[in-house]
C-alpha cells in the first residue's frame, strides 16, 4: 500500500452518496483481488464503494487515457494514507481538451436520442433532464480545469467553467440543484429541456474550437 485518497461527492458533502476511495500500491495480484473481494461486503455496509485499486506505476501512465476521470480524482482528493500522490503530476491540456470533446459530443448524441425515446412527455422529459445533468455538469468542471481553474470547490468550479463556455449561469444553478434533489416541479425540469440542449450543442462547439 501507497497511497489512499477519498474523493468524489460524498467528500464534497453530498452524505447520501457512498464514499469514493482510490488506493495506490505498490503491484497488484489475483491473490490480491481475492482477499479485497472478501471485504467487499464490509465495505457495503459502511456505505464505502469498490475502491479503485491500482498500482501506482500504471495509474501514472494512464493520465492520457483517463485525463478526465483522473483529473476530477487529483481536483477533490482528500488524503486518507501515505503521501500525496499527485504532486509532480501534470495532465496535458491537450489530452484534456480531447477527451472533453469525447465526453460532450457523447453526451448530445444520447441526450437528443433519450428525448426522441421519450415521446416528448414532460414526466419522462423531466426525469432525462435531471438524469442527466450531472454529467453536464461535470464536463462544465472539466472545461473549468481546460482553462486553468483548479479550485476543489465542486459548485465553484461548475460555475467557472460555465463562465468560460458562456453558458447561462441561472440554467447551471437549476441543474446543480437537480443532483442532490428534484429541485423543481416534473414539469419545470421538462421545460429545462430546450435551454439545456442548446446549451450543450454549445459547448461541444466550443470544445471542439478550444484554443488555449
Amino acid at each position: 500500500m501507497r497511497t489512499v485518497v477519498a474523493y468524489g461527492p460524498h467528500v464534497e458533502g453530498d452524505g447520501n452518496a457512498p464514499l469514493t476511495c482510490l488506493a495506490l500500491v505498490a503491484s497488484l495480484t489475483a491473490e490480491d483481488l481475492s482477499a479485497c473481494a472478501k471485504l467487499s461486503p464490509r465495505w457495503d455496509r459502511a456505505g464505502i464503494a469498490t475502491p479503485l485499486i491500482l498500482p501506482e506505476s500504471e495509474f501514472r501512465r494512464s493520465l492520457d487515457a483517463f485525463p478526465l476521470e483522473y483529473g476530477e480524482i487529483i481536483r477533490t482528493h482528500q488524503r486518507v494514507f501515505g503521501d500525496n500522490p499527485f504532486i509532480d503530476l501534470v495532465i496535458a491540456p491537450a489530452d484534456l481538451r480531447r477527451a472533453c470533446e469525447t465526453q460532450i459530443k457523447s453526451h448530445l448524441v444520447h441526450l437528443r436520442e433519450a428525448f426522441i425515446e421519450s415521446g416528448g412527455r414532460p414526466g419522462s422529459v423531466a426525469s432525462l433532464v435531471a438524469a442527466s445533468a450531472p454529467a453536464f455538469t461535470a464536463l462544465l468542471r472539466n472545461v473549468a480545469r481546460l482553462s486553468g481553474v483548479l479550485t476543489s470547490d465542486r459548485a465553484e468550479a461548475t460555475r467557472l467553467g460555465a463562465q468560460r463556455a458562456h453558458i447561462s449561469e441561472q440554467l447551471v444553478s437549476d441543474l446543480l440543484s437537480l443532483e442532490h434533489s428534484s429541485g423543481m416541479v416534473a414539469v419545470d425540469s421538462a421545460r429545462l429541456f430546450p435551454e439545456y440542449l442548446a446549451a450543450v450543442e454549445h459547448l461541444a462547439h466550443a470544445v471542439d474550437t478550444w484554443r488555449a
